[in-house]
């Protein structure tokens, strides 16, 4: 895609979700259209129900993207699909003690975060489709204790 035309595609998507953001908000379901600078238009189709949301987005070369995500307390799924026909999912568990979410490729290469939660802070590990890990570990505290810290340190 050349730039002119990619800018384009930037600016009739941000229009797109600009129009989406000022939709009623009591509606379960809305259709809305935005026309680029050229006259192009895309057609943003959104379904909504207590845990989950369809949107289906429609170029003006009839190429289509969609997302389907599904919500609870215990868990959650997205399932994108691309215009060029590529799906990717994700899966999220939930435990009192963290989380796992697995997300997957249409080539079904996967990845992993897997989240421990403790009543001092957290740790996430993830593990990448080629099996490579990183870790990070996040303190617990009120973000006015840690300025206070981070002054006093200072000083």
């Amino acid at each position: 895609m050349h730039t002119a035309q990619r800018s384009k595609h930037l600016l009739l998507t941000a229009l797109l979700a600009s129009l989406s953001m000022f939709a009623a908000t009591g509606a379960s379901a809305r259709e809305d259209t935005a026309t680029g600078p050229n006259g192009k238009t895309a057609t943003r189709s959104v379904d909504r129900e207590k845990g989950s949301v369809t949107s289906t987005t429609t170029g003006s070369a009839g190429k289509t993207r969609s997302r389907t995500a599904e919500r609870s307390k215990a868990a959650a799924s997205a399932s994108v699909t691309q215009r060029d026909g590529d799906v990717v999912q994700r899966e999220t568990v939930r435990t009192e003690g963290g989380s796992t979410t697995t997300v997957t490729s249409s080539s079904g290469k996967s990845a992993t975060a897997e989240t421990t939660r403790t009543e001092t802070g957290s740790t996430t590990t993830v593990t990448g489709a080629n099996g490579k890990t990183a870790t990070v570990e996040h303190e617990r505290g009120t973000l006015a204790g840690k300025v206070k810290e981070r002054r006093a340190n200072k000083q």
